[in-house]
């Protein structure tokens, strides 16, 4: 029969299933992943390309507004993507809003920007191309029942026209009187009919293209075919829709493509916090002491003692346990009574004394026998001294002298020592 051998350390021991730099490298790949997890997280909402497929100024899908914001930034018009919250008190400048369908009026309305805004409604269901990231495909109108437009007259109104047609669009104010404006070829045209809202840009037929709330600088434009992808590809549908920008933007401020509503917000979270100045400084300075605490850990010297029992077993701990008790409690030289006589009645079991003697008659029996043996010290006046000490210290010098006083009546060559004070 074999005996399969074990690996052993240089020291004889039994050796580990790794070595130390395979541990210290496994160590430093979790820290190094751990935090770079917990910084991709933080920062999650800035790594977002955009590139979805949805309907926003970051997507170049066919009902996306990228290339939209691309010619206005090639044509030399300030022009921002924005995430994050927006200044309540600007008056100038466009706010561009492209909702999904899915969108929340309240946070349509949580919105807080002081100059004009343009809501531009979505007109098509698509669906996903599966071989191509961020394409999508035309799956037909939508229905205008689901739009976030926050006025149920407008959406009543809502209707697609018949086929590919190239519009001539008649302008109203703040156009200049006589305006005309001819995108390039729209398919299905999205309208809206007469209504409370005052009409921007109508069709022949007198439906409205683009049309203004009557009572704050809100703009709707029906048909996201005039500024999105698929529509400014034509040169004339791109002059167009430059021009309603322009012609809608306040003062000197930027046009303002926000994504929020389309899910690429960056909100404020406590884990970005600890990334940013001046938070900065603590987390690196809690990365340090972490470090350093793991160093000292790891460079320890020799390895971990066993740790013994809190109680030990036996009655060895049991009368040491006790022995400190008393002693906490500073009652060692109440204990020299005692002690004398259990001294006596192991001297009385050692000469075999009668079994019938006990208490004042035991003392005098040995007391007797004792200056029979020729013993200088008696038992009585031992036990006195000892249950009079008034110290500790005292009741030691008693306490020996009544082992040794024991061990000469028995018989036995055992003798405590003395305290040499």
């Amino acid at each position: 029969m074999s005996v399969e051998s074990q690996p052993t350390d240089a020291a004889g021991g039994r050796a580990g299933p790794f070595t130390p730099l395979t541990v210290v490298l496994m160590v430093l790949v979790g820290v190094f992943a751990f935090s770079a997890l917990v910084v991709l997280l933080a920062y999650a909402p800035d790594l977002k390309s955009g590139n979805d497929g949805e309907a926003h100024a970051l997507s170049k899908s066919a009902v996306g507004f990228a290339g939209m914001a691309e010619a206005l930034r090639l044509a030399g018009e300030p022009m921002v993507i924005n995430r994050a919250a927006l200044p309540a008190a600007s008056h100038s400048g466009l706010l561009i809003l492209t909702p999904p369908p899915s969108v929340d009026p309240k946070a349509m309305a949580d919105l807080t920007f002081a100059g004009p805004i343009l809501v531009v409604l979505p007109k098509w269901e698509t669906l996903r191309d599966p071989k191509h990231r961020g394409w999508v495909g035309k799956a037909g109108p939508i229905d205008p029942a689901n739009l976030p437009i926050g006025s149920p007259r407008l959406a009543a109104g809502l209707g697609h026209g018949q086929g590919v047609a190239r519009p001539r669009f008649r302008a109203g104010p703040p156009y200049a009187e006589g305006t005309t404006l001819e995108p390039g070829p729209i398919e299905a045209l999205q309208t809206v009919a007469a209504s409370r809202w005052i009409p921007v840009l109508t069709d022949a037929d007198g439906r409205i293209v683009l049309a203004r709330a009557p009572d704050k600088p809100l703009f709707v434009l029906t048909d996201p075919d005039l500024m999105n992808n698929r529509g400014v590809k034509s040169l004339e549908t791109l002059t167009t829709a430059v021009s309603i920008v322009r012609t809608l933007r306040s003062g000197d401020g930027p046009v303002i493509f926000d994504v929020r509503l389309n899910g690429l917000g960056r909100e404020r979270s406590v884990l970005r916090l600890l990334f940013d100045p001046p938070f900065l400084a603590v987390t690196l300075c809690l990365a340090a002491a972490a470090a350093l605490a793991g160093f000292q850990a790891f460079c320890r010297f020799g390895p971990v003692g066993a740790r013994g029992r809190a109680i030990a077993p036996g009655k060895t701990a049991l009368v040491d346990n006790t022995a400190a008790l008393i002693r906490l409690a500073g009652r060692e030289h109440r204990m020299g009574g005692r002690y004398a006589d259990l001294t006596a009645e192991l001297a009385a079991r050692a000469v075999g004394a009668p079994r019938g003697l006990g208490g004042e008659a035991l003392v005098a029996f040995l007391d007797r026998l004792g200056a029979a043996r020729g013993l200088t010290e008696t038992l009585s006046e031992l036990a006195i001294q000892a249950r009079m000490a008034p110290t500790a210290e005292r009741l030691t010098l008693v306490a020996q002298r009544l082992f040794r006083w024991r061990a000469s009546m028995s018989g036995t060559s055992r003798s405590a020592p003395l305290d040499p004070h």
